[in-house]
């Protein structure tokens, strides 16, 4: 599913229901809106590390260690699963990113310095010459 890790599809827990989404009359008859799931904790596809950081990561949207994705903006429940499972993969890939290179702290350049106090200059002349007159 995502570079690192695949998800056996035995893993995944599909569930249908009725969409409010559109439908026409078709909304009341076809269970078109889809949940899938994926228990994080008990998966066999991520190593020990990667399964640390996506818990870690993605430790407000698990309930009892279960990532739940749902969806129901199509008519068809098959374009909702397509939907599903596209989410759930974006939602793993960056649950598992390494994580980003520190920053390295850098000082702006003489030039830009210079330009900012010019314009602050600039700036607080137009408004000195705002106030009012007196005569």
């Amino acid at each position: 599913m995502t570079g690192a890790v695949i998800v056996p599809p035995h893993e995944l827990n599909w569930r249908f229901s009725r969409s409010s989404g559109p439908g026409g009359q078709g909304v009341n008859t076809t269970d078109s809106r889809v949940e899938l799931s994926l228990d994080v904790v008990n998966s066999t596809a991520f190593p020990p590390t990667l399964r640390d950081r996506a818990l870690r990561r993605l430790a407000d949207r698990l309930v009892d260690g279960v990532l739940t994705v749902a969806a129901s903006e199509h008519r068809s429940q098959l374009r909702n699963r397509e939907a599903a499972l596209a989410r759930l993969a974006e939602i793993l890939r960056t649950a598992v990113a390494p994580p980003a290179a520190p920053r390295r702290p850098t000082k702006p350049t003489r030039g830009a310095v210079e330009r900012r106090l010019a314009d602050k200059r600039r700036r607080a002349e137009r408004k000195r010459l705002r106030g009012s007159y007196d005569d």
